[in-house]
């Protein structure tokens, strides 16, 4: 399975990302990020917009699909799980706030960014995806234990 120049899963992907996101946003709209680290936070954005770009666009692949039908399905159900994980995590996470759910909130975008990358062999995405890891789970772990303190 071969892509054009828009990958329209990709693009579900993300907006199925998205959608807890911005309820929580909506729903917390006094919440700001505590993290002081200046270049972490910079890490987290450009990692975070450019793997969203990326997984719509294949900005510098010549040639973007699959090599194989167990690599596509790899794709699909790989991500279709980790979706529902992501999803079944922040309802818990809407209910009580830890730790441990935010965390996991942390990882799951990072794996669905690292494995669309490798399956697709779009290393930009994989290198972009590394990049937001690092600094999506410092911002985190920095927000999360200053929320703990005010709790």
């Amino acid at each position: 399975m071969k892509f054009g120049w828009i990958n329209f899963f990709g693009a579900l992907i993300i907006a199925l990302i998205l959608i807890p996101n911005i309820i929580y946003a909506i729903k917390n709209k006094e919440e700001k990020n505590l993290c002081k680290n200046t270049f972490m936070n910079a890490i987290e954005q450009i990692g975070r917009y450019s793997c969203i770009i990326l997984m719509v666009f294949p900005l510098l692949v010549w040639e973007f699909g699959f090599s194989t039908v167990t690599e596509m399905i790899i794709y699909i159900a790989g991500n279709a799980l980790l979706l529902f994980a992501y999803w079944f995590v922040f309802m818990l996470y809407f209910k009580k706030r830890t730790f441990k759910r935010a965390l996991t909130l942390a990882i799951i975008p990072i794996c669905i960014f690292l494995m669309s990358g490798l399956l697709l062999r779009h290393w930009l995405l994989v290198g972009f995806a590394v990049l937001f890891g690092a600094g999506h789970i410092y911002v985190t772990v920095e927000n999360i234990k200053h929320l703990s303190k005010t709790n």
